[in-house]
């Protein structure tokens, strides 16, 4: 089983082609060609998480999405933000989440503690 760390973009093409090819048939774990697979799998993730980060969303753009996902409305927010206004005013981007929103929002919503805790577009410009 001869594996080679990752380095460049043709070792990084050479070794999608070949973890490719066990997703058509995903070879039984513990296996020599399960362990190869995760092996691979664990290359070509450590290779995209250092070349190609994503970066997380900004947090208002976050709690958005949440509520797209889980056919919320702002009036759902209340518990976790405030009163009313003050949740249009954060969806506004006209005022910042406080540690408490931040808590709250993760914990009711399950909303990533990382997304919320980033400065949103309004601390940015500010």
């Amino acid at each position: 089983m001869e594996i080679r760390p990752i380095h460049t973009e043709a070792d990084y093409k050479a070794a999608l082609r070949e973890v490719s090819a066990y997703f058509e048939n995903e070879p039984d774990p513990g296996t020599p060609d399960g362990d190869r697979f995760e092996v691979l799998l664990t290359l070509v993730e450590a290779y995209e998480a250092k070349n190609f980060p994503i970066d997380l969303p900004d947090p208002v753009d976050a709690i958005k999405f949440r509520m797209e996902q889980g056919g919320l409305t702002p009036k759902d927010l209340v518990p976790a933000i405030g009163r009313l206004n003050r949740v249009y005013e954060i969806l506004a981007h006209k005022r910042p989440l406080t540690l408490n929103m931040i808590w709250r929002l993760h914990e009711k919503f399950g909303i990533p503690a990382e997304s919320l805790i980033r400065p949103s577009k309004l601390s940015a410009v500010s």
